[in-house]
């Protein structure tokens, strides 16, 4: 059953972060916001929230961080990624439960592992640190998105029955792993939804955090 939203973060056993993340690479990088911004402005966008991602999970102090780069690790921006002291991985064949699931099995760190991708800026290194807190406790940890699916999940332990059958990019995502999560007899903690960005309906809010990216806007 969830567990209501509480607590904060004490520095305990580490908790692993793998951030989940694409190139930027102009085309390949935020394609549903290339007709808002132009491939070279979705590109620049998708640079900007892997910069910020990285920002947020290394400040938040709670365990290894783990960039599993697609479709692999040779873009410059994984390599400065490196330099902060971020491990490398290359993300998986399958759909992105299976390449969640991967990264998962692969932690090491003895408090479990937070997995995130790029497209929440609204996240913040608080938010890594209260779900870290919440794992001290309860087998899970999520974060819903407002759009039905969510930006974090936290795992104890790795458990592949938590993504199995999963209708991906739909808006049952929330609430189908909610039910993985009680089949498989995982407590877990639940806190507030954020907003993510995958639509040009998502820009003007994403400006608003972050006014420095309005120029990455141009016609397709």
């Amino acid at each position: 059953m969830p567990v209501t939203e509480r607590t904060t973060y004490v520095a305990g056993l580490p908790v692993a972060v793998a951030i989940l993340a694409k190139a930027p690479v102009p085309g390949y990088a935020k394609t549903r916001l290339i007709p808002a911004l132009g491939a070279d402005g979705a590109a620049a966008l998708q640079a900007a929230m892997l910069k910020r991602t990285l920002a947020t999970a290394l400040s938040a102090g709670i365990g290894p961080v783990t960039l599993w780069c697609a479709p692999d690790r040779s873009h410059p921006a994984f390599a400065e990624a490196v330099a902060q002291g971020v491990a490398l991985a290359e993300q998986p064949a399958g759909d992105i439960g299976q390449r969640m699931q991967a990264a998962m099995a692969a932690a090491t760190a003895p408090g479990g592992i937070i997995v995130i991708g790029t497209d929440c800026p609204a996240l913040t290194p608080a938010h890594l640190r209260q779900a870290a807190a919440a794992l001290a406790g309860e087998d899970a940890v999520v974060i819903p998105a407002e759009d039905g699916g969510y930006v974090l999940l936290g795992l104890r332990q790795a458990n592949a029955a938590v993504f199995a059958g999963v209708a991906w990019s739909t808006p049952q995502v929330m609430d189908q792993t909610r039910a993985r999560l009680a089949a498989a007899g995982l407590r877990h903690a639940e806190f507030s939804p954020l907003f993510d960005v995958d639509r040009s309906s998502d820009l003007p809010r994403l400006y608003a955090l972050m006014p420095d990216l309005a120029r990455h806007t141009c016609s397709a």
